[in-house]
């Protein structure tokens, strides 16, 4: 009896649309698409049911948010799909295109929240999730400087940020704002015999410590928004995202340098070329230039 032959499914369609194909021969992982890392009880339960009934019962939770569930068997993709997306889950991506986007819980539930992120990310993956990029695209929306949801390490980010301000008039002159701020950028000096406490902007990282833990409010936001990073990245040559503005007042004026961004990256990245590795090779202050439009 001849031996059964290889399901032949084509590696980069099937990619397109969250089949990711296993060591083990026929065998496939399911990406999820899974948008800043929220599903309902429900959605689930599906996850769990499908796992049962075509992987090994078992979930894999990725780094970026996403789930995937292992060991299903190529004829099995279809129909573990369609049960998936009955319940209104549907596949993630893989390849040369841009994956879920992260987020943190944002200003809806943490104290520390500058920017609401569940909207942006789902607005950001509505408008762009699976279109076609040089090579892998990843996005994050987190609410702060904190960085929970590591905007710094996707090729775009989008971090809330603020600028303090403080108010002498209401300082009791308590020394804590010194004490708590991360990097050192608040300093007390004496003045005609009075205390005065000055913020050393370019250190300051534009988080929210100071604002919220002073007691009598005289650390207050002069201007708040948006920070948008571009051209992070792990993998094997790691890169920091390099920071494009600073305070975006508006999601209007937000979505429009993220197309701009994007735009650039499809116009000059080079295939297996991250974003942040395009900014490289054509010098960070040239490509801010061109996004920004000056």
């Amino acid at each position: 009896m001849s031996e059964a032959k290889p399901f032949q499914l084509d590696p980069n369609e099937s990619r397109k649309v969250g089949y990711i194909p296993q060591k083990q021969i026929d065998y496939y992982a399911l990406r999820l698409h899974v948008i800043a890392g929220d599903l309902s009880a429900n959605q689930l339960k599906a996850v769990a049911e499908v796992a049962e009934k075509y992987g090994r019962g078992e979930v894999h939770i990725s780094t970026r948010q996403g789930m995937e569930i292992h060991f299903v068997h190529a004829s099995n993709l279809d129909t573990a799909r369609l049960e998936l997306d009955a319940a209104g889950i549907k596949m993630g991506a893989c390849g040369p295109r841009v994956r879920i986007v992260m987020g943190c819980p944002g200003s809806a539930t943490c104290k520390f929240g500058i920017i609401e992120t569940k909207a942006i990310a789902k607005e950001l993956d509505r408008r762009y999730f699976r279109t076609d990029t040089p090579y892998k695209f990843k996005m994050s929306v987190t609410g702060c400087s904190h960085n929970c949801a590591k905007a710094t390490e996707n090729d775009l980010g989008v971090m809330g940020g603020l600028l303090p301000a403080w108010d002498k008039n209401i300082c009791i002159d308590c020394n804590l704002c010194v004490n708590i701020c991360p990097t050192k950028a608040i300093s007390k000096q004496e003045v005609n015999g009075k205390s005065e406490y000055v913020l050393e902007e370019s250190a300051c990282i534009n988080c929210s410590v100071c604002t919220l833990s002073c007691p009598v409010n005289s650390w207050t936001a002069s201007k708040s928004g948006y920070t948008l990073l571009i051209g992070g990245t792990l993998g094997k040559i790691p890169r920091l995202a390099s920071v494009l503005k600073k305070y975006i007042p508006t999601e209007e004026e937000l979505f429009n340098l993220v197309e701009r961004s994007i735009d650039f990256y499809r116009k000059n990245g080079r295939k297996k070329e991250r974003f942040g590795h395009t900014l490289d090779r054509l010098g960070l202050e040239t490509v801010k230039k061109e996004i920004l439009g000056e």
